[in-house]
């Protein structure tokens, strides 16, 4: 094993590591008699300063993943980098929004397990391997258990914590029965090695097992329908930093590993000297993942449904928005399980390579969903915390008059829920529209025309339930309009992530373009 290669493919989640130490000494060293604000404030800014040292470390890494004995543990470049430099700034976003709020004391101790948590994130974003999978999984769990809980008054945070570790541990051992079949039916915990083997033997039934039991595993970790009980009390209950986090930095790490798990099949390049024998394997492969992959569609349409008609019946704008990510998962997971299934290119054509790249038109159109789907949620986050601060209450009728209590963060609020119901020219459109599009090229047939179809129409209730937040916000009249204020950093990082969706949407392909770019 070279030690150095693995420092260099490690860097990003050893900036974390390092900057979670460094928060923990001077938090509980040098600050320990200072103001909690000043103690808030510091370890917030060492944190986004990790995080922004991290951002470095992936771009340093380059394209250089690590393997050891020719099998590839943590893969970089093209995705997985795009994802772990959103995964970064994401987790930046979160702190910014921390330094302001006071629900727990041990300031340094929270952000050290929100950078131990997002460098679970970044491994399991890499992990090419069943083990590292499972350990960077454990590690970003653990971190969001924790924080779930640290608002240690509320009676809400502990009961949504315990709820959300009793839910997580049965996924967890879903997720090992299923890597455990695996390994047992193919000998290997790589998953490229997996991949050959199940596509040389065809499917055993062993398999079928093996990849239910998974699906249950990653779909708990997204919040896909039946695995999402746990997510709307967590919601609810978590410290509004923490829910952030939770619904955006969980959220990309968990559906890359997806989009590594059922969309980057095989090693392309390894390949393209031996066309027939890796046409031969296609074949067989894809007659496997065809039926596998039936197993994602039928969860992504129950996601669709249960998620934007729960959201229907909430008085609470958190529970609303964990109603909502749960429909979102179900239309990224459309873009995950919709496999092509004719060969034609081959047959006229060019290279191997060529058709890869075409596979991985829905990868990067769900990276694109997470990725703006991420900001919006912490945007949303951030002004119910403000709103939640100034009124005690996430309560629908707690809007009531936002715009003339607060208009700066009213218009905050009109940009984002916008965005997450679909609406142009906001970010979240293109989202959408990128996403179904890659649905209809990649898949055939009547079955993902279909999916799109209950797409389209479930995006249609969802802007009727984000419509009530924001009639409330600027229709209906309150009757206490004393002035909702936020601080100047709040302010100024929703204002930003606002400006951000508004500029993604009339400037779509800032961001095509960026992760466009990790695969030169």
């Amino acid at each position: 094993m070279n030690y150095s290669d693995l420092f260099r493919a490690t860097l990003p989640e050893t900036a974390l590591e390092v900057a979670a130490l460094a928060v923990l000494v001077f938090d509980l060293g040098f600050l320990r008699k200072a103001a909690l604000q000043t103690r808030v404030a510091v370890a917030s800014l060492l944190g986004v300063a990790g995080c922004i040292v991290a951002i470095w470390g992936v771009y340093a890494a380059g394209n250089a993943g690590f393997c050891v004995n020719d099998g590839l543990l943590l893969t970089a470049g093209g995705i997985t980098s795009a994802a772990q430099i959103g995964i970064l700034v994401l987790t930046a976003l979160t702190l910014l929004l921390l330094v302001e709020e006071r629900f727990t004391k041990h300031a340094g101790e929270y952000v050290a397990v929100v950078l131990m948590a997002a460098a679970g994130g970044l491994i399991i974003s890499a992990a090419q391997d069943l083990l590292v999978i499972f350990i960077g999984l454990e590690l970003l769990s653990l971190g969001l258990y924790i924080l779930t809980a640290f608002a240690k008054k509320s009676g809400k945070s502990a009961e949504a914590a315990i709820k959300y570790y009793l839910f997580g541990g049965m996924s967890a051992a879903f997720l090992l029965f299923g890597f455990s079949y695996l390994y047992g039916l193919t000998g290997s915990t790589s998953l490229q090695e997996i991949y050959y083997a199940v596509g040389r033997a065809g499917s055993a039934p062993l398999v079928y097992v093996a990849w239910i039991l998974i699906v249950a595993g990653l779909g708990f970790k997204v919040a896909a329908v039946p695995f999402h009980l746990w997510a709307p009390d967590t919601y609810e209950g978590a410290p509004a930093p923490a829910a952030a986090f939770i619904a955006s930095v969980s959220k990309v790490a968990s559906f890359t590993l997806l989009i590594n798990v059922c969309v980057n099949v095989f090693n392309v390049g390894a390949f393209e000297g031996q066309r027939d024998a890796i046409i031969r394997w296609l074949h067989a492969y894809y007659a496997t993942g065809a039926r596998l992959g039936g197993v994602l569609l039928i969860v992504a349409a129950a996601s669709m449904v249960v998620g934007n008609l729960a959201a229907l019946a909430q008085s609470s704008v958190r529970r609303l928005l964990a109603y909502s990510a749960i429909a979102h998962a179900g239309y990224m997971l459309l873009g995950v399980a919709v496999r092509a299934s004719n060969f034609d290119a081959f047959n006229q054509g060019d290279s191997i390579l060529a058709f890869y790249r075409s596979q991985m038109v829905s990868a990067n159109a769900v990276l694109y969903y997470i990725l703006t789907y991420g900001l919006t949620t912490i945007g949303a986050f951030g002004v119910v915390s403000v709103v939640e601060r100034a009124t005690g209450s996430d309560r629908l009728d707690s809007f009531l008059g936002l715009h003339k209590r607060n208009p700066l963060l009213a218009a905050v609020l009109l940009v984002l829920f916008l965005s997450l119901a679909g609406i142009p020219p906001l970010v979240g459109f293109w989202a959408k529209f990128n996403l179904f599009a890659a649905v209809l090229n990649v898949g055939a047939g009547p079955v993902p025309f279909a999916l799109v179809a209950l797409a389209i129409a479930m995006s249609a209730v969802s802007l009727y339930y984000y419509l009530q937040v924001l009639k409330r916000a600027y229709v209906m009249h309150a009757a206490d309009e004393s002035p909702i204020k936020a601080g100047p950093i709040s302010t100024l990082v929703l204002v930003a992530i606002a400006a951000a969706v508004v500029l993604m949407g009339c400037f779509p392909s800032l961001l095509q373009d960026w992760i466009a770019s990790f695969y030169s």
